[in-house]
C-alpha cells in the first residue's frame, strides 16, 4: 500500500476498553444496576437528570485513571506519515486520541470533557463534576449537562465523515460493534478498500473487504508498520 493514501479511520469502544475503560457492551455491563443505554437519551435525562449527570461524572472521572495504549499512538505514528490524507473519526468520548497525541479527530458522539449550556448554547472544557449544577462559564445559568451525543440525537460533523469517507482510498473500523448508527454504515459509504480490525466479527463485518481478528493493542500497530514499510 501507497503511504500517501487518503485513510480515515473508525475506532469504537474496542479500543478505549484495552486501557481499561469500560464499553458496558460486556456481558454485565451495568453501571449501578441501570442499563446505560436507558440513562444515555434525551428522555432519561428529562425525568432523572441527576442520575445521569451522576453516570457522566463517574465516567469522566475514569479518564484519569487509564492512559492510551499501543493502538492509539500506532495512529499517531501514522499520522506523523500520512499528515491531512489521514481522519480519526471517533464514536468514543474519551480523550485517549488526542492524549497520545492525534490531531486530526473528529468527535462524532461528542466528548466527555466538555460541558453545553442549554441556555446559551456554548460549549466549554469540563473537567469536574455537573451533578450539583455548576453555573456556565457563559451565561451563569445551571443548565449545563455532558456535551455527548445521546441515543436520538445527531451526531456531530456528518458533512465532513460523509466527504472524507467518499474522497478515501482506505476506510479501517476498529474496535467498532457495528450496530450503532450512522457510524455502522461507513463502510457502505466509503469509496476505497475496506478493513476491520477487531477482537470479534462486528455486526457488519461480512459487508468489509478484509477483516482481522485480535486486540487493537496488537492489531492496530502490525497494520501501521505493514503499512509504512
Amino acid at each position: 500500500m501507497s503511504r500517501h493514501q487518503r485513510i480515515v479511520v473508525l475506532t469504537g469502544a474496542g479500543i478505549s476498553a484495552e486501557s481499561g475503560l469500560t464499553t458496558f457492551r460486556d456481558s454485565g455491563g451495568l453501571w449501578e444496576g441501570h442499563d446505560p443505554m436507558q440513562v444515555a437519551t434525551p428522555e432519561a435525562y428529562a425525568h432523572d437528570p441527576h442520575l445521569v449527570q451522576r453516570f457522566y461524572d463517574a465516567r469522566r472521572a475514569a479518564l484519569s485513571r487509564v492512559e492510551p495504549n499501543a493502538a492509539h499512538h500506532a495512529l499517531v505514528r501514522l499520522e506523523d506519515a500520512l499528515g491531512d490524507d489521514l481522519l480519526v473519526v471517533t464514536q468514543n468520548v474519551d480523550d485517549l486520541h488526542e492524549r497520545a497525541g492525534s490531531r486530526r479527530v473528529h468527535h462524532i458522539h461528542g466528548r466527555l470533557q466538555s460541558a453545553w449550556c442549554t441556555a446559551c448554547d456554548a460549549r466549554h472544557p469540563w473537567d469536574g463534576p455537573l451533578v450539583d449544577g455548576p453555573p456556565c462559564p457563559g451565561c451563569g445559568s445551571a443548565t449545563l449537562r455532558p456535551d455527548v451525543v445521546w441515543f436520538g440525537e445527531v451526531p456531530h460533523g456528518m458533512d465532513v465523515v460523509e466527504q472524507a469517507l467518499w474522497e478515501c482510498d482506505l476506510f479501517v473500523s476498529i474496535g467498532t460493534s457495528g450496530t450503532v448508527y450512522p457510524a455502522a454504515a461507513f463502510v457502505h459509504w466509503a469509496r476505497g478498500h475496506t478493513l476491520e480490525l477487531n477482537l470479534e466479527p462486528s455486526a457488519g463485518a461480512t459487508d468489509f473487504a478484509e477483516s482481522r481478528r485480535g486486540p487493537a493493542s496488537r492489531l492496530v500497530p502490525e497494520w501501521v508498520e505493514e503499512l509504512l514499510d
